[in-house]
């Protein structure tokens, strides 16, 4: 893991009659191809529900961080870690409530992230492949090359009906993507 602690946000005070949709304090994995806009969306739910936010970047090893920026894509092995680690401050929110950014694009990996915190819940943020693309090639200060996208693609797994968790499109403002993962999050809490 790299010598800088993961950048975790606390939430903002919300109000007892807010909108915040869950209840009960789940920790929500917003997962998603590169550019479904998991760094921007994730901070907005923490905030509606009034929850810390992890970004799952931060918890990546330096060698990692080095593979991405030289357009290679990472294995499985490569990933460990990192899913570990992003399992370990889930497994530390338990009762508590938390979001974390995780591209959790195999179930395998999810598998991994749940046998540490039985309890998460994914918010798969989705979309088409040329407004991802668009959006990945406009955004400045991340380190995964729009060259990586295809095997991002290749690689997802789309959450299974036995997995806990909801799909959310992506097009729209950050807003009302958000208002979609929180009414969709609210539907599961029923």
């Amino acid at each position: 893991m790299t010598d800088a602690a993961p950048d975790i946000h606390p939430a903002s005070d919300v109000e007892e009659d807010s909108e915040a949709a869950m209840t009960t304090p789940h920790v929500v994995v917003v997962m998603g191809v590169a550019g479904t806009g998991k760094t921007t969306i994730g901070p907005l739910l923490a905030d509606r529900l009034g929850v810390p936010y992890a970004e799952a970047d931060d918890f990546h090893p330096e060698a990692n961080i080095a593979k991405m920026s030289a357009g290679t894509p990472l294995t499985d092995e490569d990933r460990r870690p990192w899913l570990d680690a992003i399992g370990a401050w889930a497994h530390g929110r338990a009762g508590l409530g938390g979001v974390v950014s995780c591209s959790a694009l195999k179930r395998a990996y999810r598998d991994r992230l749940r046998a540490a915190a039985p309890d998460v819940v994914f918010v798969h943020l989705t979309g088409d492949r040329e407004l991802i693309e668009d959006r990945m090639a406009h955004r400045q200060g991340h380190f995964m090359p729009t060259a990586l996208l295809d095997s991002q693609f290749a690689t997802l797994q789309p959450l299974q009906a036995d997995e806990t968790g909801v799909g959310v499109d992506v097009t729209g403002s950050p807003d009302e993507i958000t208002d979609r993962a929180v009414t969709a999050l609210d539907g599961l809490a029923r």
